[in-house]
């Protein structure tokens, strides 16, 4: 009978609310909202880019004969990449450099005729028509001479286009062309892309709203920039890169597609951690100066919108909607409209709250004591039904 009546009174004592505070006594933990600063860090997905990423393309068309680099191999600028298989273009070049002896050998002959034609002139044995076409003959011959220089030229050029170098000092990216393959200026996949990795840009997007903000604070986007603060940048093991960045510029229109503004950031990359084509987060601090914080729990939230309890002189509770910050730390909100720094707010237990009802207000520490003494309680009731649970086994 005794272990039944200490089973009982456990119990009863126990009820269904252990380890939480009675509410029954509508005592509630009230705030008076004041303000202060905050610190924030708003994040926005980023990709990665090399701030100089060459494609390298071919101008000429041929047969790959050779290839001298391996992908990820650093380059420098004018380093040989490949070749082309030249026996067409050394054939061009010979053909070019016999038109172009061609082209002088009628411009011998054209300049003798003119010069032949003067003197014939000159002793009234032809007349003014001769002498004229004598000296067309000979300017369309230094015409054609001309032409077949630029020819030759034009020739050497395709020559040395066989010879394929980067024009910049960088990584080798991927190499889908091997040797024997055909390539050509028009090819779909580049041979391969240089990628000068010893700074990334970082490209990333902010809505048209946060745009319009930071423009009406600074009077221009440029000011805007050039008052931001250093950056941080997440990468996708969701570790924090080193080295900060600076947001360095951004696109002059709104995409219309996304609604938002393109920006640039620009990160020192000297161990090459970073790679181009890669994606991760930028992270944005911000300061919120004279902001109303509250915490998560004295919010309600119904669809998308936030409401409080606000607690008037006759300790009735208004529910009362509210705007807040869209960034936050996941404890607090930074409120944006709808309660006033002197407004008092319930801050927990506000799923217990209808609008009027009337409370007894006490202050957060008081509210402390009271989770601390049920937190106790409940220690107890649980270590006796332990006992009794001994007991009745025993």
């Amino acid at each position: 009978m005794t272990i039944a009546a200490l089973a009982a009174l456990l119990v009863s004592c126990g009820g269904g609310n252990q380890g939480k505070p009675d509410f029954s006594d509508n005592e509630y933990a009230v705030r008076t909202i004041g303000v202060d600063n905050a610190s924030l860090e708003t994040s926005y997905p980023a990709t990665f880019k090399g701030v100089q990423d060459v494609e390298i393309r071919p101008k000429v068309a041929g047969f790959i004969t050779k290839i001298y680099v391996k992908e990820g191999q650093a380059v420098s600028a004018g380093q040989v990449l490949f070749e082309i298989d030249n026996e067409t273009y050394k054939a061009q070049v010979n053909q070019a450099q016999a038109a172009v002896n061609s082209a002088k050998s009628q411009l011998n002959t054209a300049k003798l005729a003119c010069e032949n034609a003067e003197k014939l002139h000159a002793a009234n044995v032809i007349g003014d028509f001769e002498l004229q076409s004598s000296k067309n003959q000979y300017e369309a011959a230094q015409a054609g001479l001309g032409q077949a220089m630029a020819g030759l030229s034009a020739a050497k050029d395709a020559l040395g286009f066989c010879t394929v170098k980067t024009p910049t000092a960088g990584v080798v990216g991927s190499l889908p062309y091997k040797v024997g393959a055909l390539v050509s200026a028009s090819i779909q996949q580049p041979f391969t892309t240089i990628s000068n990795g010893s700074q990334v840009d970082v490209y990333f997007s902010m809505n048209e709203k946060e745009v319009m903000a930071l423009t009406r604070d600074c009077g221009s986007i440029d000011a805007a920039i050039a008052k931001m603060p250093a950056i941080k940048l997440q990468l996708a093991d969701g570790s924090t890169y080193s080295s900060e960045g600076r947001v360095v510029k951004a696109s002059g229109v709104i995409d219309a597609s996304t609604g938002s503004v393109s920006f640039i950031a620009a990160f020192p990359n000297p161990q090459k951690l970073i790679k181009s084509g890669g994606s991760g987060k930028v992270i944005m601090p911000r300061t919120a100066t004279n902001a109303i914080i509250i915490p998560q729990d004295a919010c309600v939230e119904v669809q998308d919108k936030y409401f409080v309890y606000v607690v008037g002189k006759d300790n009735k509770v208004k529910y009362t909607e509210i705007t807040i910050d869209t960034q936050n730390d996941g404890d607090n909100y930074i409120v944006t409209g709808g309660i006033k720094k002197g407004d008092k707010i319930v801050v927990y237990g506000v799923t217990k709250l209808s609008e009027g009802m009337e409370i007894k207000p006490i202050s957060e520490a008081e509210y402390a004591k009271k989770m601390k003494k049920a937190e106790e309680l409940s220690k107890v009731q649980g270590d006796g039904v332990i006992a009794v649970g001994k007991a009745l086994k025993g």
